[in-house]
Parts: C-alpha cells; structure tokens; sequence
C-alpha cells in the first residue's frame, strides 16, 4: 500500500442504488471522499438477491434499471453514478461468466469517459474482483458491512468463492462488526474492524430548539421511534406488536420505507394497532426533526445470522440527537454506552420505562457529547492513516 486518500480517483462497487430511500454506509463514505476532491464512481447494485417477480417493488426496480442502464451514468451528490446492465442470477456459471465481462465492460467505459487514472477499488460486494485487471486499481479495499450470504435470495457458493477470492487480493479489508471482522481475519491478515458510526454533527441539531416532523407531533406522547428500513427479515415485528399492545399509552413510529430489501414484508397486523404509526421514509437531512420529537430510540431487531452481524448505524444517530436507546442485545452493541441492550418483549418494555422515568436534558447531552467522535470524517481519516 502507498499513499491515502486524499484526490484519489475511487470506483466503488457498492450494495445498495444510490437513490435508495435510506442512507448506508457506502453513501456517506462517497459522498465525503467526493466532497473532498476525489472523483468517485459509483456502481450501484448488482442484483445480488433473485428478484421476486410478484413482487411491485421488485418489478418496479427492474424497470428502474432498464432505463437507467441504457441512459449516460449520472450526477448525485458529487458522485457520478453508474446502473451497469447485468443479469440478476447469479447461480449459473454461464451467467456469472457474462455478468463478468458486462460489468468490465461497462465499468471499463465509464472509467475512460471520465478519464479515472489508477483509481481506488472500493468493494462493498465481492464481486468487485471482476475489476481489478480492467482497472489496474493503485489500491484494492474491501469493504464488508453485512453478512449478504446470509439473506434469502443470494446464491451462497458463488458469493463465498468471490469473497475468497477479492479477499485475498485486497490491500485493507474493513469489516463493521466483531463477527465479520472475525470471518474475514480467515480470509486476509489486513483486517481494521471499524463499526458504522454516524452524521454526529447533524444528529446532535435534534438536541437545539426547532422545528419537530409534523406528523410525529401529531402523536400522543412518548413516542418510541424505529428509524429505518422496515423489513420483516431484520424487525422483529412480533416484539414491536407485543410492545404495542402492552403500553397502548405509548405511540410507536417506524419511520422509513416498508419492505426494502425484503419485499414480502408484511406489517398489516401493526398498521390494525393504534399506537402504531407508519408514517413512511424521511431524507437523511429531515431525521433529527423525527428525532427531536422522540422519547426512546427502538433497534428492536430480530435474532439471526444475518442480524448476528449487524452493527446498527441508527445506535450512533440515536445517541448523537440524545436519546437513550433500548435494542435486542445484538452481539456487536455489546459494551456501547447508552445502549440497554434486552432479550424478550418484557425486559424491553421495562428498559423503555426505565429510559422514559430517568431521562432529562442534561443526560440527552452527556450522551450527544460522548459520541462526538463517532463521526464519518473520523471513520475517513482512520481508513486514509492506515492506508498511508
């Protein structure tokens, strides 16, 4: 390895479209590195989940692709954005064989109409390996933030070769919690765990006097708030419901979109309650006015291998605007001040009690200062001293 990332070209490969209705972390990363002066290629997703064919979402992101696969890559953010025209199957060799050369294909072109110079070979997905002839990459990092193996729809085999592979060849691999950093230490020995963190500075606006969402304030007080993806594959719903039905003097709001990345995601049984509130998707910059208006932070997720390695990047947004935060006890939160981590519908409902009975301004900025530094420019300068 040479150098950082200071003016880097960077081409990333990431997991999630860059218009997707929440942020991740590949949006942040980019985006910052583009602010500071690198060009940054963003390839959005390469249809790893089989798509679901009765699926609406599913059908309507199909389509999506078409046309923005046959249209000039696009500007968002600072990143130019690339929808590459490739087969959502991956569990044939034929396919996976052709995928390949499209990807390079429509990378490779991209890269020259830009005018990309030995870039940064950012991989959320490992599939990103395809690249490195055609790129000639200065530097190769991996970054891996889920286990995608886990999750319905991937053809598990072909993902772990790539993984072995792109692993291997990778100058930094980051992996976001302690199970994946453990995984991939089997894989490499240059492995920096580095946990999601958080827009801190944003977040902690949800702490000074303003404007509150308008349909948050509409509800009776205290309103537990889940912020994020609503999908059956990581919410426990069943928790949420149990809770609801429970304390029918609380409001619960799940803010963000239903069914994203798992489309059969059912939330008719918590719509029919009526303290449960779906009140949709919010831009990144519109959350600290939901959070402003919160009494608890909810990360009220399922237990699986998939949410076995998970780390949360709604912990530190939480705890930057303030608010005590009460979550299933997912093994990468371990040890996370200001988290009360449970098992089970009643101990959530007493730590959410507890939270409401001890909070007060002065603890909402104790907590909003102790997470300061869990931003993404710190995230940026770490990874850029390592690679330096």
């Amino acid at each position: 390895m040479s150098g950082g990332l200071a003016g880097r070209d960077v081409v990333c490969v990431g997991f999630n479209d860059w218009d997707n209705e929440v942020w991740t972390n590949q949006h942040h990363l980019m985006s910052r590195l583009a602010a500071s002066g690198s060009r940054v290629l963003f390839i959005e997703s390469l249809g790893l989940r089989r798509p679901d064919l009765g699926s609406g979402r599913d059908l309507r992101r199909i389509a999506r692709r078409l046309r923005r696969g046959l249209a000039a890559p696009r500007q968002r953010d600072g990143v130019t954005v690339l929808s590459p025209l490739i087969l959502p199957l991956h569990s044939s060799a034929l396919i996976r064989a052709l995928n390949r050369r499209l990807l390079r294909f429509w990378v490779g072109l991209a890269a020259r109409r830009i005018g990309l110079n030995a870039p940064v070979l950012w991989g959320y997905v490992p599939h990103a390996e395809a690249l490195i002839d055609t790129l000639d990459p200065e530097l190769v990092i991996y970054h891996c933030v889920d286990d995608i193996a886990a999750q319905e729809g991937i053809d598990v085999d072909s993902f772990n070769s790539a993984e072995l592979r792109f692993a291997a060849r990778a100058d930094l691999v980051i992996a976001s919690s302690p199970a994946l950093a453990e995984r991939m230490q089997t894989l490499s020995s240059r492995v920096l765990y580095a946990p999601n963190v958080a827009d801190t500075e944003l977040f902690a606006t949800a702490l000074e006097p303003g404007r509150i969402d308008p349909q948050l304030s509409a509800l009776p007080e205290p309103r537990i708030v889940f912020v994020g993806a609503i999908a059956a594959k990581k919410l426990d719903l069943e928790l949420i419901a149990t809770l609801a039905d429970a304390r029918g003097d609380w409001s619960f709001a799940l803010v963000g979109p239903v069914g994203l990345g798992d489309p059969d995601t059912d939330v008719s049984a918590l719509a029919a309650r009526p303290n449960v509130h779906l009140l949709g998707p919010r831009a990144q910059t519109a959350l600290p006015e939901v959070l402003r208006g919160a009494a608890v932070g909810l990360i009220p997720y399922r237990r699986s291998r998939l949410t076995e390695s998970i780390f949360p990047m709604k912990v530190y947004e939480y705890l930057a605007a303030g608010l005590p935060v009460v979550a299933t006890g997912l093994p990468a939160l371990a040890g996370v001040d200001g988290v009360a981590l449970v098992e089970g519908a009643q101990a959530a409902r007493t730590a959410v009690e507890g939270a409401l009975r001890d909070d007060s301004p002065e603890r909402r900025r104790t907590r909003s200062e102790a997470v300061r530094g869990r931003s993404w420019a710190a995230r940026l300068a770490e990874i850029d001293a390592i690679l330096r």
